[in-house]
């Protein structure tokens, strides 16, 4: 009799679940969360990696550095480089500054001798060899200059590549992109990276995402940016009370996932739905969880 007794009030706890469940759940699923993982940009031995899972990060805060050696070498050789075309340059400027000299020495002797010639004190063979060395100092200008424009564009090269190694430079850095916390980490220091490779996975923890189905008849009584409330389990017979809002709605149905049960079992298409909880840390990843669209009931 006392056996009897225990069945029928554990058939009626679970007959008040389901029934509670059932009532109160408009849509089941999981929470999830927006993470982000994290790459190496460049190739090299990570000489730094300061980072635990479970560690609180700020965006922008350090974490790791991947060998610099080589990129700094080469911008080294760079700046040289710049420097003796620089150098180059400065020659070239002399060399216009010492040929303008010249001509304009030539010139006084031209105005000379049209002075000279006016007289019939000089001849027109040495007007005519004046004029022919003023046209070649204008072409020897004109040379000149050309190199110096040739030599100006070698140096945009140069800061081009420089600009370019100063970037990779930049992303031997590995900083945190958000705010959040590391879930995972992939690399240890003293390994070796590649470009593409991931380092570790983080994410905002403030925040979670329980992403449910729906089905088409469910579509047309919600929209984004509604509030609902959001169900986790408390204890068997009851459950917290949050509130969330929709963010995302899928456009595009698809076949009930296998682990989840929609408040209309026979319905083969459903629609994912997004709904953004605050997490005051009693929400995890993975966490079952129920909505209501009708706060009211």
């Amino acid at each position: 009799m006392k056996r009897k007794y225990l069945f029928a009030f554990a058939a009626g706890l679970m007959l008040m679940g389901c029934n509670r469940n059932n009532k109160m759940s408009d849509a089941y699923g999981n929470f999830e969360v927006d993470d982000v993982i994290v790459s190496s940009e460049v190739s090299g031995k990570l000489l730094q990696f300061n980072l635990s899972e479970g560690d609180q990060l700020n965006t922008g805060v350090q974490v790791g550095l991947v060998d610099t050696t080589q990129l700094y070498l080469k911008k080294e050789q760079l700046e040289a480089q710049k420097t003796s075309i620089q150098s180059k340059m400065a020659s070239i400027q002399t060399q216009i500054a010492v040929i303008k000299q010249q001509r304009a020495n030539v010139e006084v002797d031209k105005n000379r001798v049209a002075r000279m010639l006016a007289d019939s004190a000089a001849t027109q063979k040495q007007m005519d060899d004046i004029n022919g060395q003023i046209d070649v100092f204008d072409k020897q200008i004109t040379n000149v200059r050309t190199q110096k424009v040739s030599l100006s564009k070698e140096i945009d090269v140069v800061n081009a590549q420089i600009a370019q190694v100063e970037d990779q430079l930049g992303k031997c850095h590995i900083t945190a992109p958000i705010s959040g916390t590391v879930l995972e980490k992939y690399k240890e220091m003293g390994e070796l990276v590649t470009p593409g490779q991931s380092l570790f996975k983080i994410a905002d923890l403030s925040y979670l995402n329980l992403k449910i189905y729906i089905s088409g008849a469910q579509l047309t009584h919600i929209k984004l940016g509604q509030k609902v409330t959001v169900l986790i389990d408390n204890s068997k017979t009851s459950d917290t009370k949050l509130t969330g809002i929709i963010t995302w709605i899928s456009s595009e149905a698809e076949f009930t996932p296998k682990i989840i049960q929609t408040k209309e079992e026979r319905v083969k298409l459903v629609y994912a739905v997004k709904v953004k909880v605050p997490n005051d840390g009693s929400l995890k990843v993975g966490m079952p969880g129920e909505v209501r669209f009708n706060q009211t009931n």
